[in-house]
């Protein structure tokens, strides 16, 4: 997708999310911010001159892009950059440059091509943690034509089992964690044809992945893939229904994501960019391979079991990270803790993704860090009704994509099997991204909140992101995730789950809610402060940190 990042504006007591489109300059309206020059372009209007995306009818991630960048360093073109990063909490490292990385996957497409016998368009399932086997089986895939679909580490065998009949996979990979999993549930998938395991044991009825590569070929030649042949699939979060398999080809991500590691991650050959987003995940892909080496960057990973804030601090301060990126819930933590206690010699940008983060945590980070927060939406975007028509400014409306009469090549390209599915995203000439938002007179997009987050009570529509960020202003609160609750007088009202800060557990409930209720009704317009208040340990997310506010409304609904 091509990314658009935010700005934050503060005025006077209440705030606003707002972005333009494709453009990577950020700041606090406060006086005293700084604001570093972005590397790559100088304004938006010269971003909007340099970007003019070419799409081959022929491209291959693997051999256009990263193996030029071997090519270029043994010309001498260049410096040799390293391509991955890895540690790990054990004091284990791998460090691989471009060559390195083009060796080491070439092996794996033999045994990909080789011993498991897969075909271009085969579709090959992966489920792995933040290990270096997950980036060459990645890479391996594009050398074959195989379809990657990547799954998390957290897929039950009941997950696994619809994945894998609903794709028809011929091959999964995965480790010994999830090795029985499979088992459980192999008998009743017809299409798999080969099991690949990660580990240094053997398991019946799987192939060792690490004995087969040892004893591959490194001669591979890579197959030919169109721009838009399929590369990927991921499974949609099946939030309504079961989840569904949205398909990807090799230049929406290949040469779409050029935007997010020019522009918005601001990445130059010379960079080390962290990103923490679990390998299941679109994310990972985005900002874990795509837009760094689009770049010439240096892909960082520490593979922690779980987000852990300290090892997050101490890896930025022991570590020449320049560009970290991570989710808004590992910010909010991160905050927590004394970030002036860290110095981060190389750390020159941070972003954040996957939902709107709180300007409370940004002025934080920024008061301790000197360091903005750079936000990035995931779409170049537009407002319509819903009919299909441009809104004016001002009024409220669906935040879409003009899809026809040409429809961009960096969105996804239908959801598999399903054309009825993939038909109902179409709205008159707009692709409709499930999100809601204002366009005011200055051409700035302001961002509302998903389509089925938005509150209605009494015919006032709320964006929960708004009230959720003026509850954590209030030192009480760590966390909030809002929601609509039923009401029998005004449809449904606003209900805040609030995770408190240790100093403030203790408190009598009900004064507390009434000073979180009045706090609301001063820092944003008083008929959004949550009539309901109930305060819990933690928050349900998924393991990217996005907070599952869908399992909240359900909950709440349910008791209507």
């Amino acid at each position: 997708m091509a990314c658009a990042v935010v700005q934050f504006l503060l005025k006077t007591q209440s705030f606003r999310f707002r972005w333009t489109p494709l453009t990577a300059s950020f700041q606090f309206s406060k006086k005293g911010y700084r604001v570093l020059a972005p590397q790559n372009f100088l304004n938006y209007e010269s971003l909007k001159q340099q970007y003019k995306p070419e799409v081959p009818e022929y491209f291959n991630f693997a051999t256009d892009v990263l193996d030029k960048w071997t090519e270029m360093e043994k010309e001498g073109k260049r410096p040799t950059r390293l391509a991955l990063w890895w540690v790990n909490d054990k004091g284990d490292e791998v460090r691989w440059n471009f060559e390195e990385l083009g060796f080491r996957s070439r092996k794996v497409a033999n045994v990909l091509s080789e011993v498991c016998g897969l075909q271009k368009g085969d579709r090959v399932m992966l489920i792995l943690p933040r290990i270096p086997e997950w980036w060459l089986v990645n890479v391996a895939c594009m050398r074959t034509g195989t379809i990657l679909i990547p799954g998390t580490t957290q897929l039950t065998a009941k997950d696994i089992l619809h994945r894998v009949q609903t794709s028809k996979a011929k091959c999964i990979i995965t480790d010994d964690v999830l090795a029985p999993a499979v088992d459980c549930i192999v008998s009743e998938c017809q299409s798999l044809k080969c099991k690949l395991i990660v580990s240094e044991d053997q398991r019946e009825g799987w192939l060792n992945f690490k004995d087969l590569f040892t004893n591959a070929n490194a001669d591979h030649s890579c197959v030919t893939t169109r721009n838009q042949d399929p590369m990927t699939i991921f499974f949609t979060s099946g939030t309504t229904g079961s989840p569904k398999m949205t398909e990807h080809s090799h230049s929406s991500y290949g040469i779409g994501l050029t935007v997010n590691g020019r522009y918005w991650l601001d990445l130059t050959s010379s960079d080390i960019l962290w990103n923490t987003s679990d390998t299941g995940w679109a994310k990972s892909a985005w900002s874990s391979i795509f837009a760094p080496w689009i770049q010439g960057a240096c892909v960082f990973v520490h593979s922690m079991p779980r987000f852990d804030p300290t090892t997050v601090l101490d890896t930025l301060s022991r570590f020449p990270i320049t560009t970290f990126c991570s989710a808004p819930t590992a910010y909010r933590l991160l905050v927590q803790h004394n970030l002036t206690s860290y110095k981060f010699k190389s750390l020159q940008h941070c972003v954040s993704a996957g939902e709107p983060i709180n300007p409370e945590v940004m002025e934080q980070w920024k008061r301790q860090t000197g360091l903005d927060i750079y936000e990035g939406y995931g779409q170049t975007e537009t407002i319509i009704d819903e009919h299909g028509n441009a809104l004016p400014p001002g009024e409220e409306g669906d935040i879409a994509i003009k899809a026809k009469p040409t429809r961009p090549f960096c969105l996804f390209t239908q959801y598999i099997d399903d054309p009825e599915r993939t038909d109902s995203t179409l709205q008159g000439n707009f692709y409709i991204t499930g999100d809601r938002g204002i366009v005011d007179e200055d051409g700035y997009f302001w961002f509302v909140g998903r389509d089925d987050d938005v509150i209605n009570s009494a015919g006032y529509r709320i964006g929960p992101f708004e009230v959720e960020s003026a509850l954590i202003e209030h030192p009480a609160v760590v966390e909030s995730a809002v929601v609509s609750s039923p009401d029998p007088i005004r449809g449904e009202v606003v209900k805040a789950f609030v995770v408190l800060a240790s100093d403030y557990v203790s408190h009598e409930p009900e004064k507390l809610i009434k000073e979180l209720q009045d706090h609301v009704k001063k820092v944003t317009a008083p008929y959004k402060y949550p009539r309901k208040v109930e305060f819990v340990q933690q928050l349900p997310k998924t393991v990217s940190g996005k907070i599952r506010r869908n399992e909240l409304r359900k909950q709440e609904w349910g008791k209507a």
